[in-house]
C-alpha cells in the first residue's frame, strides 16, 4: 500500500510541476524531435488527458486498450492534417480544457459508458489536441521530427496511463480517485484560462 500511496504522490507532483494549459500559446519551443517528445510532459492538459486516456484503456481487455491507444493517435494525425490543411476549428483550447474534466468524469464514473461511444468521445478529443499541434507545426525547424516526437511521447504516456491503471484497477477506488484528481484540476485549469 505504501509503495502505491508513494507512486500517487509522485504522479501528483509530477502533474502539479507542469505548466498550465500554456502548451499551445507558442511559449515553447519547436524546433524538431527533442522539443516534440518534450512537449507533451511540459502540458498540464496533454499531460492529463494522455495519462487519463491510459488510465480509461487499463480498464478494458489487452485488446481493445491497444485499439483504443491506436485510434486515439489516428485521430491526433487527423486532427494535426486539418491544420495544416488550413481549415478552422473555433473553441479549440477551450475543448481541450474541458477534454480533461471529461477524462477525469469517464474515470471517475461508477457506471461505464459503452466502449464505442468512450472511443468515440476520446477520438474527438485527439482531433482537438492534435489540431492545436499542427497549427504550430509550420512554425517548428523540422516539422516531421517535432511530430514524431509529440506522437511516440503521447504514446509513452499512454503506456504509462496503462501501467498505473494496471496498479490501480487493484484496489476498489483507485480509477475513480485518480478521476476525481484529474476532473478537479481540469476545473482548475477551465476557470484559469
Amino acid at each position: 500500500m505504501i509503495k502505491h500511496f508513494s507512486q500517487f504522490v509522485l504522479l501528483l507532483i509530477l502533474a502539479l510541476s507542469t505548466s498550465t494549459a500554456s502548451a499551445h500559446t507558442g511559449a515553447h519551443d519547436i524546433n524538431g524531435f527533442i522539443s516534440g517528445l518534450n512537449h507533451p510532459f511540459l502540458g498540464l492538459d496533454h499531460l492529463l488527458v494522455m495519462l487519463g486516456v491510459g488510465l480509461w484503456a487499463s480498464s478494458l481487455t489487452r485488446l481493445n486498450a491497444c485499439f483504443t491507444i491506436a485510434v486515439f493517435l489516428s485521430f491526433m494525425v487527423c486532427g494535426a492534417g486539418l491544420a495544416l490543411l488550413g481549415l478552422d476549428i473555433q473553441g479549440v483550447e477551450t475543448g481541450i480544457l474541458a477534454s480533461v474534466l471529461i477524462v477525469g468524469l469517464l474515470l471517475s464514473a461508477s457506471r461505464r459508458l459503452p466502449t464505442l461511444l468512450t472511443i468515440s468521445l476520446l477520438a474527438g478529443f485527439a482531433v482537438l489536441h492534435g489540431f492545436a499541434h499542427g497549427l504550430e507545426m509550420p512554425l517548428a525547424a523540422a516539422p516531421i521530427d517535432y511530430a514524431v516526437g509529440f506522437l511516440l511521447a503521447t504514446a509513452v504516456l499512454h503506456g504509462i496511463g496503462l501501467g498505473l491503471g494496471s496498479m490501480l484497477n487493484k484496489h476498489r477506488f483507485g480509477l475513480s480517485v485518480s478521476g476525481y484528481i484529474t476532473s478537479g484540476l481540469g476545473l482548475y485549469l477551465l476557470f484559469n484560462a
